[in-house]
C-alpha cells in the first residue's frame, strides 16, 4: 500500500486487506473472533492509513518463491544430468545393438542360404556337383575347344 495514509482507499484495496486477513486467520496468526472485528474495521475504513492500522501487526504478503531451473549446487547439477543422460544412452545402445545383431543374423543367414556357391556339395539339374568353382556344363558338353570352363 502507498505510504500516504490520508488518501482514500478503493474497494479493491479493501478486498486485498480482507484477503490478507483471511490468509492470516487460516495460518493461525489471528483468531476467528479477531478476524470478524478486523474485517468490520476494513470495510469501514476510508483511507489507506485506516487500512494499514488494521494489518500493521501482520507480516506482509510473501512474494512468490521462484523455482530455479537447475539445482544450485554443482554436484546436484551433475546428478541431474546423469539421471537424464544415462537412460538415454542405455536406450541408444540397446537400439543399436538390436539393429546390428538383426542385421548380422540377416546377412549370415542370407549368405548361408543363398550365397557361398561351390563351397558345399549339392545336387543340381546337371547332377552332383562337388567343391570348386561354378562351371557351365552346357558349354563343356560341346566338346574340347568348343566351350570354356568358367
Amino acid at each position: 500500500m502507498p505510504k500516504t495514509g490520508h488518501l482514500r482507499a478503493s474497494d479493491a484495496d479493501r478486498d486485498q486487506v480482507a484477503e490478507r486477513l483471511r490468509t492470516a486467520a487460516t495460518e493461525g496468526r489471528i483468531g476467528f473472533d479477531e478476524l470478524e472485528d478486523r474485517l468490520g474495521a476494513t470495510l469501514a475504513a476510508r483511507t489507506y492509513g485506516e487500512l494499514e492500522a488494521v494489518v500493521a501487526d501482520l507480516p506482509g504478503p510473501q512474494p512468490a518463491r521462484r523455482r530455479t531451473a537447475l539445482p544450485a549446487s554443482p554436484v546436484a547439477r551433475v546428478a541431474l544430468v546423469l539421471a537424464i543422460a544415462v537412460p538415454l544412452v542405455a536406450a541408444a545402445v540397446v537400439a543399436v545393438t538390436a539393429f546390428l545383431s538383426a542385421w548380422i543374423v540377416w546377412v549370415v543367414l542370407g549368405w548361408y542360404v543363398f550365397g557361398h556357391h561351390g563351397r558345399h556339395r549339392r545336387y543340381s539339374r546337371y547332377g552332383y556337383r562337388g567343391y570348386g568353382p561354378r562351371r557351365d556344363y552346357r558349354q563343356a558338353e560341346a566338346g574340347p575347344g568348343r566351350g570354356s570352363w568358367t
